[in-house]
């Protein structure tokens, strides 16, 4: 069987499909016109985010039976059209599930705290104690939305930090235990204090946190984005930042991003993003909460040992 590995990843993926006979061919250069003319020749391929694979590339490609995403997110595959090809799509949330709750967990802490502002300060020879006095997580409520794999996780790493923790899923339901109760939406709006988002980005969840999304909460909220940047409005949130309907926001991700993750064009940015860029109420950090060195081991084995089942049953 040929594999054609798309964009680089961890060593251990390339180990275990060789261990398992298969053929395999790194082209981690290609445009997506040349991949387009090869990848009719190959039964699998295996790709991050840089291409999307559409109903029209996917039609030209009657051997493949296997895509392999190396992360979470399913936007840049045509999942429908493959499932109608009978072409299995794969993804490996449960391989950054940990790196993403913990990096939402700190930083919430790093905003609540003041730590961002007093570590430059110290820096610049200022030395502010009251003014940079922080919030404790205890007795707060924090507000799940999505709770999947990566909602799940960030629920586990406030686990000790005697807050309420509070969740909602529009597509899962009797999920709540003795630590997460699960709510409505309508219930996180009354009570949150923080707030973060775990949703894929679909048409549905497109500019979900919006104008109406920050003005139904009935208390000044924190909020944090690890998911997809174009799950929230920029200038939603700047707008909410500036009226104090957010105290604050941790950015992970933006919706100025490229297709692939791996930049922004600071040049073009709107005055939203420069609002960002000078706020001490804001922390930013540039889509790296999947992205250990441990998540990038865990997502290509785990997609490696799945790519083998499934050929091995196929036989």
């Amino acid at each position: 069987m040929k594999i054609l590995l798309a964009d680089k990843n961890h060593e251990i993926l390339e180990e275990i499909l060789v261990e398992n006979k298969f053929e395999i061919d790194k082209f981690w250069n290609l445009s997506a016109d040349e991949l387009i003319n090869i990848l009719p020749n190959y039964d699998g391929i295996v790709i991050r985010s840089k291409f999307k694979l559409t109903k029209e590339i996917l039609s030209v490609c009657p051997k493949l039976k296997v895509i392999g995403r190396v992360g979470a997110g399913m936007e840049n595959i045509d999942v429908e059209f493959a499932k109608s090809k009978n072409i299995l799509c794969l993804s490996a949330p449960q391989g950054n599930r940990n790196a993403v709750g913990e990096h939402a967990l700190g930083m919430l802490l790093m905003l609540m705290n003041n730590l961002k502002k007093a570590d430059a300060e110290v820096r610049d020879g200022i030395w502010l104690r009251a003014e940079n006095r922080g919030f404790e997580l205890e007795g707060k409520t924090v507000a799940i939305i999505g709770y999947g794999q990566m909602g799940t996780s960030f629920a586990e790493k406030l686990g000790g930090f005697n807050c309420n923790i509070i969740a909602c899923d529009k597509y899962k339901q009797n999920f709540g235990t003795d630590k997460v109760k699960e709510v409505t939406i309508e219930t996180i709006y009354n009570e949150a204090d923080i707030v973060s988002l775990h949703l894929p980005l679909t048409e549905e969840t497109n500019y979900y946190a919006d104008v109406s999304f920050f003005n139904a909460f009935k208390k000044p909220i924190y909020f944090i984005n690890t998911a997809r940047g174009k799950c929230l409005n920029t200038k939603a949130l700047v707008n909410a930042l500036i009226e104090n309907k957010v105290l604050g926001a941790c950015l992970d991700v933006l919706e100025y991003e490229s297709i692939s993750f791996e930049k922004i064009n600071f040049e073009t940015l709107p005055d939203d993003f420069k609002y960002l860029l000078s706020s001490n109420k804001v922390i930013l950090t540039p889509h790296i909460a999947g992205w250990t060195h441990e998540s990038n081991y865990k997502m290509s084995k785990i997609i490696a040992d799945d790519i083998v089942k499934i050929f091995t049953n196929l036989k």
